[in-house]
């Protein structure tokens, strides 16, 4: 008999033998770690905490791990599911649709897929889902002109209180800055204060160093501060910053490169660029 249940706290260990098996360039312990973090975090009420498993003769034989959070939108709370990584046994493929179809049941649900792989896109496009992501940009901020007296600040996840920034942004760098990312406020001498995620990159066939941008409030943000962030950066190792983007950035000088980088959503709220907080690339890494 074959059944499909969600993903319990008992299951942890079992799940992370399956999946890998099914990514074997990712260690057992990357799962493990990134499992841990899931049920220690704030998950949503009435909706699952890791996913939902395929199960035989009540042995693990396919899983798909959700990452559901409660944001902000336009004022309103709305649910985004990040549909994370996904494997089924090959003699049970045949089920595989039991777990996409009970993990994206919720019409008000707004699900994401930001890491599919390039043979999946017609079948995720079959499935309703749209791109809103077409490629990566990747900047180089030091030679962006910064902004007279601009101060980087690192902020740690201890932190209760940032001036100039609303509890909600400092509770997600604090959170980001527990996941190992580094977390940083730019000020500007009249007491403005924007907020920034970074996270190392990896990047196939380019040896450059490269940050991923994580959250940022706006991307004009970004442009404006990447002056004074690219600056703290060289001085730290890192030349360039990459973000989600679908051509090129005025403002900023860099490389757009597609289809690095695409994205696809389902529901009611499209997702904006330069928006992947509380996701797999920061619960699980990248």
């Amino acid at each position: 008999m074959i059944g499909c249940r969600e993903i319990g706290t008992a299951d942890l260990d079992a799940v992370a033998d399956l999946l890998t098996k099914g990514f074997p360039i990712r260690a057992r312990n990357y799962w493990i770690d990134g499992l841990r973090r899931l049920s220690a975090r704030e998950t949503p009420d009435s909706f699952p905490r890791f996913g939902y498993m395929l199960e035989h003769d009540q042995v693990p034989v396919g899983a798909l791990l959700l990452i559901h959070t409660a944001r902000n939108d336009g004022g309103r709370t709305s649910i985004r599911c990040n549909l994370s990584s996904w494997y089924v046994e090959p003699a049970f493929r045949s089920y595989a649709p039991m777990l996409t179809k009970i993990a994206q049941r919720h019409k008000d649900v707004t699900y994401v897929n930001i890491s599919p792989a390039q043979w999946t896109w017609q079948v995720i496009e079959a499935q309703g889902f749209r791109c809103y992501c077409g490629g990566l940009f990747f900047s180089f901020p030091a030679i962006s002109r910064p902004v007279r007296a601009m101060q980087v600040e690192v902020v740690g996840q201890r932190v209760q209180g940032i001036e100039g920034l609303p509890a909600a942004d400092v509770a997600l760098l604090a959170r980001h800055a527990a996941y190992g990312c580094l977390c940083l406020v730019c000020r500007t001498g009249d007491g403005r204060a924007f907020p920034f995620v970074l996270q190392p990159m990896r990047v196939r066939r380019i040896r450059l160093p490269v940050m991923q941008l994580i959250y940022c409030a706006d991307l004009a943000d970004y442009v404006v501060c990447a002056g004074a962030i690219g600056r703290f950066l060289v001085r730290r190792g890192w030349m360039s910053i990459a973000f989600d983007a679908n051509g090129p950035v005025t403002g900023l000088v860099g490389i757009y490169r597609e289809p690095s980088g695409r994205k696809y959503f389902k529901g009611p709220h499209c997702p904006r660029l330069a928006d992947l907080s509380d996701s797999e690339l920061v619960i699980y890494g990248p």
